[in-house]
């Protein structure tokens, strides 16, 4: 189930792409591990999720490849804009994220990124890649809904 969204709730970051390119099965939401100039960062919308993806290693959940960019009034211990940084799940969560992943070769990819209580909080993804054909036929019924709509309104 998505997470419940609060009014005053500020989304930092939104995976567009995620939806065209994969099918997504089921969401969660995860904590994050990141530092004071990362969410700093965060906060002024200088992150991209297009290619992050979430591995699961050593009985933890890492999310790779999410650029987060330095901090411009940080000093040098700014950290990596691409490091893997830790998700913060339960165990059995991981455990079940990991089954899935092996059992029926899903991907798991951060969605959404955004504030709750001031805590940073990613909304991940178990994922089935899509076909060619598949993001056609979703083109496709879009446009259809969407000539239904204009016929509807006038």
């Amino acid at each position: 189930m998505p997470p419940t969204r609060k009014p005053g709730d500020n989304l930092l970051a939104h995976n567009r792409r995620a939806r065209y390119e994969y099918s997504i099965v089921e969401t969660l939401e995860a904590g994050i591990e990141l530092t004071g100039t990362e969410v700093k960062s965060l906060r002024t919308g200088r992150i991209q999720l297009r290619d992050g993806y979430v591995r699961i290693e050593n009985g933890q959940a890492w999310l790779m490849q999410v650029n987060i960019a330095s901090y411009q009034q940080g000093n040098r211990n700014n950290p990596e804009p691409e490091r893997r940084r830790r998700l913060l799940l339960h165990k059995r969560e991981i455990e079940y994220l990991d089954g899935r992943v092996r059992t029926q070769g899903l991907t798991i990819i951060p969605l959404k990124l955004y504030l709750v209580r001031n805590r940073v909080k990613v909304e991940i993804g178990l994922a089935r890649g899509k076909k060619l054909w598949d993001k056609r036929q979703d083109v496709a019924k879009r446009d259809a809904e969407r000539d239904m709509e204009r016929a509807i309104k006038h």
